[in-house]
Order: structure tokens, then C-alpha cells, then sequence
């Protein structure tokens, strides 16, 4: 399942709705990504688009044009969309079909799954490649309960959590862990969602694809095959959702069923109401309360991280320090600065194992 790939997002590249696109433009070891295909944004720098840098990963309009003037040839068309519902976006069929013809497998991460397609069943077998849906649930059989083996990981636990969903954790997360790295840190993470799987992560689950009875265990299993594989000096949580977002639980399970003891909270001070949700008025709550209710589970916030959107530079590092100020931890803006600070923070957690 490694190598060159193509990514496509349907007109959405520039569009939260497109963050898979987003988190394998910015970092994957899994494939090495030739293209993407955005009828809308063709012409440009992928890595422009999505953060400013420029990545050399081009942006075809249509894939007739990539296969025609790439020198290297792609293995996989990844769909780099998700969006409420994981629906398949309207015209993006069309596309995935040109793929197969072309020799592709598919690798999707949507909720509505490609390989229950006939068509496309079809069509894979005629060109002999696959269709992988990353979001299709595990057989039971496969499941894991929770089971207190998480007891036997000796070493810090930090899960990354936010006060929302689609804050940009799991960037964080691998931004971290790539800090640490530098700093001769064994960090490992542990994916939750699909764009995780496609990064190249190795321990990991598909969070919202899970049964609600197994998502403990399969949380467990993840971090204790991780400690049993690597022994690495910290274990990086990808967290989902938010502990009050209505609509996407995800939270509880890393503090609880994951032992983790240390959070990293992100938050989007742009943002007035939980994602998706501007109409009904659910309105997010204080960063403040999110931190004194992850105390309650146990756990310790010790640093924010926060998210620009809706913000001006200079409106994000007001934000920076009035945070700084009234809860007394460091406070960073990870798509602007390292998060090189942290590192000695967690090396004395790490510390606190060996004793």
C-alpha cells in the first residue's frame, strides 16, 4: 500500500472539507504524493494553497492532464475529501473511474465506501487493482474489549485534544512528534482517523469507524502494541471531536480507557460555535472550563495550541497571550512556530517513568 499517488479533492483543495488532502500535502511517509487534482485551483503549488509553502506537488485540473504530462506514473489515487456525512462529492465517481482505468488502486477514507460500488468492483477486477476503504469497520472477531494491559505501558501518555472537531489535531500531533524526534525523543503516535492511516503512521486505529463497545479497547490496543513493539520514550494521542461537541464524541476514551495523564488542549479563538453547527447556535465553551474539566478526568493540560482560523496574525498572538497570562502555560501557534519548547517539558515527564 506505499508509493506514488495522486491525491483528489473535487474544487474543495482549498476548503476545510479537504484537511485529508491537507495533512498528506504537508507530511506522509506512506506515499510520495505526484499531484493533486482540483479542477479549481489548477495551475498552482498544492503546499501554496494549503499553508503558503511551497511544496513542488502541482495541481492538475482534470486527470487527463496529469497522465499525460507526468513523468512518473501514479500506483494509487487517494481521496483527499471528508465532509459531514462522508458522502462521496458529486462528479468525484467520474474521476476514480479515469483511476482504475489508468492502473490506480483506490484508497478512501469517506464513510460511503467505494468497494460496495458494483461498477467500480467491476472495473478494479477488469484492471486488476484494489479498492481500499480505510473507514470500513474491523469483523467483530477482530475487535479488542478493554482489558487493563495499558497498565503495563511505562511511559507518558499525551493525548492532543481540542475544544472542537476539525481544529487541526492530528497536525499538531505530528508536528510534535517530529519536535521531539529532533530533540533525540522517542515519540511515536497513535492515529485515530483515516488521514492518519495514509500519513504512514503504525499504531493505530480508524476512531470512528469503530463500534462504540470496542473503541476502549481498540484505543488500548493500539498504545500497548506501540509500547510492546518500540518501548519509545512517549506515546503522542490523536485525539477526535471534542469532550462537548454534541455531535462527535471523542475525548473521554483517551483520558480514561488511554491513561492519558497529559494533554495538550488545541482551540480556535475564531471559532464562536461547534463546526457544522453556526445556525443552531451551539456555542463552543471557554477554554478555560474545557481545562478544568479535563482536570476532573485526572489529567493536566500543560500546554494550548491554537488555531488561526478566522484570525489575523496579529489577533492570533493577542489571543496567545491573554492565554499565557491567565493559565500560566505555555501557549503556541503550530502552523506559525516550533514546538520545540515543549520538548524539555516532556523530557522531565519522561523522567518522572524512570525513577
Amino acid at each position: 500500500m506505499e508509493g506514488n499517488a495522486i491525491v483528489i479533492t473535487q474544487g474543495y483543495l482549498a476548503t476545510p472539507r479537504a484537511k485529508t488532502a491537507h495533512g498528506l500535502i504537508r507530511d506522509t511517509s506512506k506515499y510520495k504524493i505526484l499531484a493533486v487534482i482540483d479542477h479549481q485551483h489548477a495551475g498552482q503549488d498544492a503546499g501554496e494553497i494549503v499553508d503558503g509553502k511551497r511544496r513542488g506537488i502541482p495541481v492538475f485540473g482534470d486527470l487527463t492532464t496529469f497522465l499525460s504530462t507526468s513523468s512518473e506514473k501514479a500506483m494509487f489515487c487517494l481521496v483527499g475529501v471528508a465532509g459531514k456525512g462522508g458522502l462521496i462529492p458529486e462528479g468525484m465517481l467520474d474521476t476514480v473511474k479515469d483511476a482504475i482505468r489508468a492502473g490506480m488502486s483506490i484508497v478512501s477514507g469517506l464513510h460511503e465506501f467505494m468497494s460496495d460500488i458494483p461498477e467500480l468492483i467491476t472495473l478494479a477486477e477488469e484492471h486488476k487493482v484494489t479498492i481500499t476503504d480505510i473507514r470500513k469497520p474491523k469483523p467483530r472477531h477482530e475487535l479488542k474489549f478493554w482489558t487493563g494491559r495499558i497498565k503495563q505501558v511505562r511511559c507518558p501518555k499525551i493525548a492532543i485534544l481540542g475544544t472542537d472537531c476539525n481544529l487541526g489535531k492530528r497536525t499538531t500531533t505530528r508536528l510534535l512528534m517530529h519536535a521531539l524526534q529532533q530533540a533525540d525523543i522517542r515519540a511515536e503516535m497513535i492515529y485515530t482517523g483515516q488521514t492518519g492511516w495514509m500519513q504512514g503512521s503504525a499504531f493505530g486505529f480508524i476512531f470512528d469507524s469503530t463500534f462504540n463497545d470496542f473503541i476502549s479497547g481498540e484505543l488500548e490496543d493500539a498504545i500497548v502494541r506501540c509500547w510492546d513493539a518500540v518501548k519509545p520514550d512517549v506515546i503522542l494521542l490523536e485525539g477526535q471531536s471534542s469532550l462537548r461537541n454534541p455531535s462527535g464524541p471523542g475525548g473521554s476514551e483517551f483520558l480514561l480507557s488511554g491513561e492519558a495523564r497529559h494533554v495538550i488542549l488545541q482551540h480556535a479563538p475564531g471559532r464562536k460555535y461547534f463546526h457544522h453547527f453556526d445556525e443552531e447556535q451551539l456555542e463552543i465553551p471557554s477554554l478555560e472550563s474545557e481545562v478544568k474539566l479535563i482536570e476532573m478526568y485526572g489529567a493536566k493540560v500543560f500546554a494550548i495550541t491554537l488555531n488561526e482560523q478566522n484570525l489575523s496574525p496579529e489577533q492570533a498572538q493577542a489571543y496567545k497571550t491573554q492565554y499565557e497570562q491567565a493559565l500560566g502555560i505555555p501557549v503556541l501557534i503550530p502552523l506559525q512556530e516550533s514546538l520545540d519548547s515543549l520538548a524539555p517539558i516532556i523530557q522531565k515527564m519522561i523522567e518522572t517513568y524512570e525513577d
